[in-house]
């Protein structure tokens, strides 16, 4: 149900521009034969010459409308120009139309906060703009207004003057107007310059409402159609609400307009003004019911979001009549093309915009053979979201499954879908400062190539931190602790000996999983951090007999100290050339883990959930066990 949202203290001027007929114009713009010719654009199927999804105004004057299926558009006007749009995967493809209405975005946002609603339509906060434009000059000092200006239309302006652009000009240049009317003013004269813009260099032309809140701006822009532009005054805001129908207001077009309708009677806007605040509340309940009297008197303080890119990706096909899916089979079919088409844009979208998808869903239409139970919806189904074509497609069909599963019930009955769709949503930027895992496990003389790893499908992990540090290394060895050092200094093969078993031990746990290889392998080397390793060593290895006496473990802690003073504050000192990288276990993401190859899976794990000590621990367990040294056999 609708809430209502504060209002900003300090008046706003937002616009809403809104493209004319854009598939259309897109079609006219590929093809410049079809400027000036009555031309729809048809989703086509083979059913009655497919649905048409735009309509030019050359078409319009012959009655042709949206509504109506090829077929019925060739009746009413022969000469009408049908277009198909794009198809790819047996499906309608509007990526010409999504990167023709960036080219618009594109030029739109260069004066203000910017909202892209839809493929065509943009909302705009305009209000520091228009500020800027008062201070340093405002339209009552201008020699000459902007011509596409004074063409605007004003709401409580009389239109049937002889001279209206004259009319126009003078009440963007009111000295005496109120300091609203004043911001509205440069509003409309930064709205028509854009609009002159968006023409220049795309050859497109929009419409536009100029207000102070996004409710009337949307309500007005497609007043005056095409290529016009409206102006909403505070003083004009009742009149023109007043008989405005109620449907026609946003979020009252469903079931709440209905409502209004059935239960209280009103068609109107100016039906609901009858209504105190308090009684709209005792029927709707506080939050709806304050926003329900707040709109009827042009009150939202809905905000423009800064938002450029679209919030979700969508893909869907309908399957009406005798097309409808009636097995699994036919559906998996379906559901992998529109996850292919999902995968490619979500991906597109990481590579452009840094920008993460985090939610898959399903959406679907179905019915029953039964008729007693046709009422109930297929319910929508969702699940964290794993980059990756193929694993889109599984996880798409598995919710498909499940809400087939609760659409159907205990009965086992017939069924058929007539719409599906996927989506994903819950789209956030990524940090800046992060990157992809390959640039930590990629060492600057490494030569291993991220084509070599198959990470393709995994978005950057923003959950990177300052906790765990991990010492980049290509090759595998150990080092002995001190005490086995002191113990047997005049053995020189024991270092040797040692390396030999753990390269043995390390080949052999390497070669359990095809293609697979330690995440070592891929850590470049660095002999400041060698020495952090050999530390390791002596905390993480396994003692003997002798080096479990109190001395020499005074003698370790000693030495660690000395290595710790000695090496690793000189490489604090110039951390410039060192590689060191490190995160917080705590933040890593277990699904992020369950990507990478088994035997990375496991070291990390390692890392995540340390192993209990036991007797009988295995060597080789943890990552850890890769740098302990052999323990002294008899």
């Amino acid at each position: 149900m609708p809430v209502a949202r504060p209002e900003p203290q300090e008046p706003r001027v937002i616009a809403h521009v809104d493209m004319d007929c854009f598939y259309v114009q897109v079609e006219q713009r590929r093809n410049p034969e079809l400027r000036g010719q009555p031309t729809a654009v048809v989703q086509y199927n083979d059913w009655k010459g497919g649905g048409l999804i735009a309509v030019s105004y050359e078409a319009r004057k012959f009655g042709v409308k949206r509504s109506m299926r090829g077929d019925e558009a060739k009746m009413v006007c022969p000469s009408i120009n049908l277009v198909q749009v794009p198809v790819a995967r047996d499906k309608a493809d509007l990526n010409v139309y999504r990167s023709a209405g960036s080219e618009v975005v594109t030029i739109l946002s260069t004066k203000g906060k910017c909202e892209r609603a839809s493929i065509d339509e943009v909302y705009l906060d305009l209000t520091d703009a228009a500020k800027e434009m008062l201070l340093e000059s405002p339209p009552e000092l201008l020699e000459l207004i902007f011509e596409e200006a004074t063409k605007s239309n004003i709401l409580g302006l009389p239109s049937d003057v002889s001279n209206r652009e004259d009319s126009v000009r003078a009440w963007l240049c009111r000295a005496d107007a109120d300091y609203q009317d004043k911001l509205l003013s440069c509003g409309a004269i930064i709205v028509a310059q854009l609009r002159v813009k968006v023409l220049e260099e795309t050859q497109f032309t929009c419409s536009a409402g100029i207000a102070h809140n996004k409710m009337l701006a949307k309500l007005v822009s497609g007043m005056h159609k095409p290529a016009q532009q409206t102006v909403v005054p505070s003083s004009a805001v009742q009149d023109f609400l007043v008989s405005l129908p109620i449907k026609k207001m946003k979020q009252l077009g469903g079931k709440l307009g209905s409502s209004l309708q059935d239960d209280l009677g009103v068609n109107t806007v100016g039906d609901l003004l009858s209504f105190t605040e308090d009684k709209l509340q005792e029927y709707y309940g506080v939050n709806t019911g304050t926003w329900l009297w707040k709109i009827a008197r042009g009150i939202s303080g809905e905000e423009v979001e800064d938002r450029l890119l679209p919030k979700s990706h969508g893909c869907g096909k309908t399957f009406p009549g005798p097309k409808a899916l009636k097995n699994n089979a036919s559906v998996k079919t379906w559901l992998d093309r529109l996850c292919e088409e999902l995968s490619e844009r979500i991906q597109s979208d990481l590579n452009q915009n840094k920008r993460i998808a985090q939610t898959l869903t399903l959406y679907a239409r179905a019915c029953k053979k039964n008729k007693s139970d046709s009422i109930k919806k297929f319910p929508s189904k969702s699940c964290p979201l794993r980059y990756g074509t193929v694993k889109i497609q599984e996880d798409a069909m598995k919710l498909f499954e499940s809400g087939l599963h609760d659409f159907l019930g205990s009965q086992n009955t017939k069924w058929s879908i007539t719409s599906l769709s996927v989506s994903a949503s819950k789209i956030f930027d990524i940090p800046i400062g992060t990157s992809s895992i390959l640039r930590y496990i990629k060492g600057p003389n490494s030569t291993v190539s991220p084509a070599n790893l198959d990470c393709s499908s995994l978005p950057e992990d923003p959950s990177l931190g300052n906790k765990l540090y991990i010492a980049p290394n290509h090759e595998e060895h150990c080092e002995p602790s001190l005490s086995e050092k002191e113990d047997y200094g005049n053995n020189s093969n024991l270092a040797k000996q040692c390396q030999i078993k753990e390269e043995k031990k390390v080949s052999k746990k390497l070669t359990e999983v095809k293609g697979t290889c330690s995440i070592l392998k891929f850590l470049s080397q660095s002999p400041v951090l060698s020495e952090k390793r050999k530390i390791d060593s002596l905390i993480c290895s396994h003692p003997g007999p002798e080096s479990s006496s109190e001395p020499n473990k005074a003698e370790e802690h000693k030495a660690a100290q000395y290595v710790d003073r000695n090496k690793f504050n000189t490489a604090g000192s110039n951390s410039a050339s060192s590689s060191t990288w490190m995160f917080n276990v705590e933040d890593i993401d277990p699904a992020v883990v369950e990507e990478l190859p088994p035997e990375i899976q496991r070291e990390i794990h390692g890392w995540i959930r340390p192993p209990k000590q036991s007797s009988s621990k295995t060597r080789g367990s943890t990552i850890s066990s890769y740098f302990q040294p052999a323990k002294r056999s008899g």
